[in-house]
């Protein structure tokens, strides 16, 4: 096996793989990103609702907060600076009971903690006003929640990372490796195993990232946290799209509900909802639109009969097993973990790609 050493590896060519590995080659750095894949963003980055979340619903000072605030604030002029795909259309957060009414104010309030402070509560009038289509007692209007092409955000950031003399390996999955006095050795494998010797590894492998961070000796096992596999399955509506607005319901335990968004080509689509798995299996059980039939319907009673079609699934690695609180994003540096050069981002789900050049920026600070 060849050996090769490098300044900076990034494990995982998502959208947050893809963010950091141009923000240290930005900061001059030498950067090669490994994806095990035939492709970039095959995996998270690519089965989500590619939503610019505003930063409502998480506890004031978690990183998921400050993270999406910050990088919804630099990523709308991102992408519209680069040229990507992207529309502010707006979100209604829907209440349609009295019980769920009384839950908006705070919601607004955890909003304004975490410096979002354009929301507006609507009476159900002035929300029928916006979508006629709607049913609800009571909504909040986020002026600052948008769609975007998140597959032309990678090529993006990517492009970008490759002009500043970054490197992609597709096909090069991490099968092991060990933190040695040199730096940090990974075996890659396919077609043409190596090992390389790095100075810094951001382990930015998603679902991977657990089994990466085993594979490698003496990154402590202490330090990587249990994790769990959320599905989330989508269907995709037949017929004129109802709403203007993406429209969510009051958020629940294990996600955001059953929610209606919008694909830059304008399809409107449901999901995702939760699903607790043990393994990755991304096939969309028709027989789930029973449920997804009754939860929209509280919102929209108009819903035609038939009119769901099974569209595709997402996983979201969780930090909390079924039952618990949500937990925060977890990212270790060498600081938390004492390995030197050694990166590890854990539970990294919605809002990760809003908050994708503020999660890069901070890696790329605990490294510098």
């Amino acid at each position: 096996m060849s050996s090769e050493s490098i300044e900076c590896a990034v494990i995982g060519a998502g959208v947050v793989g893809l963010a950091v590995a141009r923000a240290l080659a930005l900061a001059g750095r030498e950067v090669v990103v490994l994806e095990a894949a035939d492709a970039i963003g095959t995996g998270i980055s690519s089965r989500n609702s590619e939503v610019i979340h505003a930063g409502i619903y998480y506890p004031a000072g978690g990183l998921k907060a400050r993270l999406c605030v910050a990088g919804r604030r630099a990523l709308v002029p991102y992408c519209r600076e680069h040229g990507v795909p992207h529309r502010m259309v707006g979100k209604l957060i829907v209440a349609t009971s009295a019980a769920e009414t009384e839950l908006l104010p705070a919601l607004m309030a955890k909003a304004a903690a975490n410096g979002v402070d354009d929301l507006r509560l609507l009476s159900a009038a002035e929300a029928r006003a916006l979508e006629p289509d709607l049913a609800c007692t009571a909504a909040v209007l986020s002026p600052s929640t948008g769609i975007v092409d998140s597959h032309a955000l990678m090529l993006s950031y990517l492009g970008e990372a490759e002009s500043r003399g970054a490197s992609l390996a597709l096909r090069a999955p991490v099968i092991g490796g060990r933190v040695a006095d040199d730096g940090i050795h990974l075996d890659v494998g396919g077609a043409d195993p190596m090992e390389l010797v790095c100075r810094a590894v951001v382990d930015s492998a998603g679902l991977g990232a657990w089994a990466v961070a085993r594979s490698i000796k003496g990154v402590p096992p202490a330090s990587i946290p249990p994790g769990h596999l959320c599905k989330g399955n989508y269907f995709a509506l037949t017929g004129k799209r109802p709403f203007a607005h993406l429209v969510y319901p009051v958020p629940e335990a294990a996600g955001l509900g059953t929610h209606f968004t919008l694909d830059m080509g304008g399809q409107g689509r449901f999901g995702p909802d939760v699903e607790w798995v043990t393994d990755e299996d991304y096939t969309v059980d028709a027989r789930r639109a029973d449920a997804f039939y009754g939860a929209i319907r509280r919102y929209w009673p108009g819903l035609p009969d038939d009119a769901l079609v099974p569209a595709y699934a997402g996983i979201r690695p969780k930090l909390q097993a079924p039952g618990e609180p949500a937990r925060d994003f977890l990212i270790e540096g060498p600081s938390q973990h004492g390995v030197p050069g050694w990166v590890a981002l854990y539970g990294i789900e919605s809002p990760g790609l809003t908050a994708s050049p503020a999660i890069a920026d901070m890696v790329a600070e605990m490294l510098a």
